[in-house]
């Protein structure tokens, strides 16, 4: 089987992959872009509570094990435009001091600073349609209530990739957090990058695509060379891209550092899976006597000066679909009546780096890959977690609302980041400033795998930012290299002479 020729291989179609692949094609790269999913339906079946929420019709099945051995099922997501089609639409860009290196809180630095990433992230808002809306009627009240006698409660507009127009369409206005948008209303990788290189002749996207391995270039197990599909298929590029995601792009990396024997010699194998973060996270639902009738509901993002790595948002639930989150003993009717009255809240916190807190590409007779996280091992983050939790829920209590919580637990990764941290050196990261693994030519890391932190806030916007500036550095590198072929081209095309 002859293998197809590529400049580039992007391993992925969600937030990183698809802001690579579309600087690469701007670049004028011939990139194969390949998806393990399919594309999502349009029938409006993504926005179906049962289909999605109680049935889990569009999440992955794969069977993974914790550190104990205990099975689980990560909700991930395999479909073009990966988690961007189904998450929340928060995109806001990481503070500046969360570049930098937090040891109290137990977080690695970042090898670059925010002013590197500043015009990426502005690139990304703007293909994105990030917006702000108005704090609803029901929201303005509670907070208030929140915010007032001095407290030190802080909110801000949330920046959202919605379409202005979004509480036109009411069901798509309280259905678009945790679900897939029928109308393309939420800016996500599929419809707001990948969608304009539609007529690019130098993008091949493919779909049903796994990757199950990457192939050594012809020269050095060094140098990668292409990959290798599920269906026997080989595409060869001098540049891969791994954006699969940080459960499935370190096991890629680990099989192939094994086949090749550069475990025992590359010095960034030894961090390959490690250091996961997942943040800490919380569910709360906060009930009142009062009829809840916002649309969008999540348009501000609350901060407290006492938890510098804490924050909360409201939930983008409906009253229909907070009903469903009641245990079912509750009667339908009572839970109606309950979710008309309640607000979500989702509060997360940053969780610090832990090389324990890994993935681990699974071998041997139960071949199941394993998650191995526990915030036990992160404790600043564990006891801040719990006082915001219990902060939120005394401030909520004398605006008026009684809250109840629940935990989000390991099969929650919509924010897994961090277990190919990028870094200065190969003696503490996988890659560097360039997204290139250490000790590697031609490999590359564009998913939130490189977070060495996670913040405080939803990691979507910084992933789309690194996506874009890899690709970015990598399209230049590619057009320097052209550059003396085109000249010596050009010099014997002037002189008459032919090869």
């Amino acid at each position: 089987m002859n293998a197809e020729e590529y400049d580039a291989s992007v391993i992925g179609s969600g937030a990183g992959g698809a802001a690579a692949a579309y600087r690469l094609v701007l670049g004028g790269l011939r990139v194969a872009l390949l998806e393990k999913g399919g594309h999502l339906p349009t029938d409006g079946s993504t926005l179906d509570i049962r289909r999605v929420v109680h049935e889990g019709e569009f999440f992955s099945r794969e069977a993974w094990v914790d550190g104990r051995g205990r099975r689980l099922t990560p909700e991930e997501h395999f479909n073009v435009g990966g988690k961007t089609k189904w998450y929340g639409a928060a995109l806001l860009r990481f503070a500046e001091h969360e570049f930098l290196p937090d040891a109290a809180h137990g977080c690695a630095g970042w090898p670059l600073a925010a002013s590197d990433l500043a015009p990426y992230y502005a690139e990304a808002e703007q293909l994105l349609g990030v917006r702000t809306f108005a704090c609803e009627p029901n929201l303005a009240r509670i907070l208030a209530r929140l915010q007032g006698h001095g407290s030190r409660w802080q909110a801000r507009a949330m920046p959202l990739s919605l379409a202005a127009d979004v509480t036109a369409f009411p069901q798509e206005a309280t259905h678009f957090d945790g679900f897939a948008s029928a109308r393309n209303l939420k800016g996500e990788a599929e419809q707001s990058l990948l969608a304009r290189l539609r007529t690019r002749e130098n993008l091949t996207l493919l779909v049903n695509a796994e990757v199950t391995a990457l192939l050594a270039s012809r020269e050095s197990p060094r140098a990668v060379g292409g990959v290798q599909l599920a269906d026997g298929r080989e595409l060869r590029a001098s540049r891969v891209m791994l954006a699969a995601g940080a459960l499935h792009s370190p096991r890629l990396l680990a099989r192939y550092l094994k086949a090749t024997g550069l475990e025992a010699h590359l010095p960034a194998a030894a961090h390959v899976g490690r250091n996961l973060k997942l943040h800490l996270l919380t569910a709360m639902l906060s009930l009142s006597c009062r009829l809840n009738t916002d649309l969008i509901r999540k348009t501000m993002v609350l901060r407290h000066e006492r938890f510098a790595h804490s924050s909360a948002q409201p939930l983008g639930f409906d009253g229909e679909l907070i009903a469903t989150l009641f245990p079912k003993a509750v009667p339908v009717a009572l839970r109606r009546q309950i979710g008309r009255r309640a607000y979500g809240f989702f509060l997360q916190t940053e969780d610090g780096s832990d090389t324990r807190n890994r993935v681990i590409e699974g071998r041997g007779p139960h071949p199941s890959p394993v998650l191995d996280y526990d915030e036990r091992r992160l404790p600043a983050a564990a006891r801040e977690h719990r006082r915001f939790t219990a902060a939120l829920q005394r401030a909520l209590v004398r605006a008026g609302l009684v809250s109840i919580t629940k935990r989000i637990g390991l099969n929650g990764t919509a924010h897994a980041c961090g277990s190919l941290i990028c870094g200065h050196s190969a003696s503490h990261s996988v890659v560097d400033a360039l997204g290139l693994v250490h000790g590697m030519k031609g490999l590359y890391v564009v998913d939130g795998s490189v977070l060495p932190r996670s913040s405080r806030v939803n990691p979507s916007l910084t992933i789309y930012a690194w996506g874009l500036r890899v690709g970015d550095l990598v399209a230049q590198q590619f057009r320097r290299e052209r550059e003396p072929a085109q000249v010596s081209t050009a010099a014997l095309a002037g002189s008459g002479r032919t090869c």
